[in-house]
């Protein structure tokens, strides 16, 4: 049986969605620590500036001082976390499904809608497909290939979890 037929991927194509995962990784990784050693920082002037579907709820929360100061909190540590588990390989899916959550919020705040919210294109957004969505696709690969137990500590952790002896029904 191919590895096709098997549903799994051969060894090339998982040692590239591995780099895909570190490289995604490292992006959240920095802009997480970037944010947290910028003493000044804060979401408000992306959120003030959101246009979109939801861009009343994005202007909303920026307007909200104790709203706005935990959206920075959970925005510079969930970048940083995200990053780190994507980096080690640990809690993959979890944190590809974090990363998800954060690109679409980031995405659906300042959408590349060209011709409905914007006249140009800006830099990386060109009509729906702007940087954002690019990165939403590798993690969505990410999450469904699951290349932390490729190579990552979650392989060392499904090691030990499976080799735990079951329960019997009583």
């Amino acid at each position: 049986m191919s590895d096709v037929q098997t549903g799994r991927l051969g060894l090339w194509p998982m040692i590239a969605i591995t780099l895909m995962r570190v490289v995604v990784g490292w992006h959240f990784l920095y802009e997480g620590i970037a944010k947290i050693n910028a003493p000044a920082w804060t979401a408000a002037g992306y959120l003030k500036q959101a246009r979109g579907p939801f861009a009343e709820h994005f202007k909303w929360l920026a307007s909200q001082p104790n709203a706005l100061a935990n959206a920075d909190l959970v925005t510079m540590w969930g970048l940083t976390l995200v990053g780190l588990c994507l980096v080690l390989g640990l809690f993959t899916r979890l944190a590809s499904l974090a990363g998800i959550a954060f690109i679409l919020l980031f995405y659906f705040a300042n959408p590349p809608f060209v011709g409905y919210f914007y006249s140009l294109p800006t830099e990386g957004s060109y009509l729906i497909v702007n940087k954002n969505l690019v990165e939403l696709c590798a993690l969505v690969v990410i999450l469904l290939t699951g290349s932390g137990r490729f190579a990552g500590l979650d392989r060392i952790l499904h090691a030990l979890f499976s080799r735990r002896p079951k329960l019997a029904a009583a």
